[in-house]
């Protein structure tokens, strides 16, 4: 018996969330987007006017203002969307306890054990719709089908606030003459390498020679053959169960060029200590640090390094990047953005320990960074991030707004 998996999406999500606070903005193409004057500045989400003009989630704000002038920006409130986040999830709670996040405004639900209370897969897609629509005054478009990937697609299939049902039987007529990069999965990267070697739909994936994918994407390339034939089994974790993290990273393209070692240093740290508090927030060391590079010009380098020894502690982790850009990164070259990832993850229980024997436990070096992590991890999390901050980027902040 075919599994029942739901893909549910939020239309067009901090739009919707922001027009029940200013209907007004209803009535007027609107983005949430970053600031203009910030070149990293983008569309976040927009609204069916705003599409209509052309806008496109993640494009630049220069680039969505020329197509449509009269775009209405609103800065983006997040803390409002993971409220609103929380409350659909709560809706969908009330189906079934397999509901998997994916993102913010994006959930996978597993109803297969649901069907005897509330209908087939259908009849609870669009119980859910109207039960979000009416409590929370946004709308929800749902994939059903019988995987998670494929449910996925449904959800993209027709928008906004409608359901498409993807059955193994009807799979080779809706999802087969689909382009490629609509599978998850498919990246820029992929599409790209998908497209030299003449495949462009999802159904020329699917019956393409798998081996001659391996030989050209690796690993992925067998993953992806198995998506577009519907052979994925991965579970839909329950709401509760603790997600299986491979890694974490933190990146940034900043208002001016990084020059100055001191100023590369202090952004390294302020990376780091991001990375550092989610690797501890999910109780993992890693043992790989991965430096990605930007210049001005676009060009990119990435590089990775094995870890001396596993941490969740930032100045282990900016002083190894520090080093990966000094061996790879040409001095007078200016840095556009910066990005860290941490990844070969480990319990910090799963890593033997050796104290030194003429040293109190509790005074020796490790023991106190771990105290000194868990006080600033209570401290940012009960008052925010801005409330204790390392004095080296204090310094570089001040030194910034003295030379504006």
């Amino acid at each position: 018996m075919d599994r029942v998996i739901l893909h549910c999406d939020c239309n067009n999500f901090y739009a919707s969330v922001e027009c029940l606070f200013h209907p007004e903005l209803k009535l007027v193409p609107m983005a949430v987007a970053g600031l203009p004057e910030q070149r990293h500045g983008i569309v976040l989400a927009k609204n069916e006017l705003a599409r209509s003009f052309g806008v496109k989630t993640a494009e630049t704000v220069n680039s969505a203002l020329r197509k449509c002038p009269q775009l209405v920006l609103v800065r983006p409130h997040r803390k409002i969307y993971l409220d609103y986040s929380e409350r659909v999830n709560q809706i969908y709670l009330q189906y079934t306890d397999q509901v998997e996040p994916f993102g913010i405004d994006e959930s996978w639900l597993d109803v297969t054990g649901s069907v005897s209370l509330f209908g087939n897969g259908v009849s609870i897609a669009d119980k859910i719709r109207n039960q979000v629509r009416q409590e929370l005054g946004i709308s929800v478009s749902v994939g059903v089908s019988f995987n998670k990937v494929f449910a996925k697609l449904g959800s993209d299939y027709k928008k906004p606030d409608a359901t498409t049902l993807i059955s193994r039987g009807k799979m080779q007529q809706i999802v087969w003459p689909l382009p490629v990069d609509r599978l998850l999965g498919v990246g820029r990267n992929t599409f790209s390498q998908l497209s030299i070697l003449g495949i462009h739909t999802i159904g020329q994936l699917a019956t393409a020679d798998p081996s001659i994918l391996q030989k050209y994407l690796g690993k992925p390339g067998k993953q992806l053959f198995s998506y577009a034939r519907g052979d994925d089994d991965s579970p839909v974790r329950k709401w509760d169960e603790p997600e299986n993290v491979k890694s974490v990273g933190n990146g940034q393209t900043f208002d001016h060029d990084l020059i100055s070692e001191t100023e590369i240093r202090a952004r390294l740290l302020e990376l780091a200590d991001i990375v550092a508090f989610r690797l501890r927030k999910c109780n993992r060391k890693c043992r790989t640090l991965h430096l990605t590079v930007k210049s001005p010009s676009f060009s990119v380098i990435q590089r990775q390094i094995p870890l001396p020894f596993p941490t969740y502690f930032a100045a282990d982790l900016a002083e190894c990047a520090l080093r990966l850009l000094r061996k790879h990164w040409a001095k007078d070259v200016p840095i556009r953005a910066l990005t860290l990832t941490a990844s070969s993850l480990i319990a910090p229980e799963d890593i033997p320990v050796q104290f030194r024997l003429d040293t109190d436990p509790e005074d020796q070096l490790e023991v106190r960074k771990e105290r000194m992590a868990a006080a600033l991890d209570g401290l940012w999390e009960k008052y925010g991030r801005k409330i204790i901050s390392y004095g080296s980027l204090m310094q570089n902040e001040l030194n910034a707004s003295e030379n504006q």
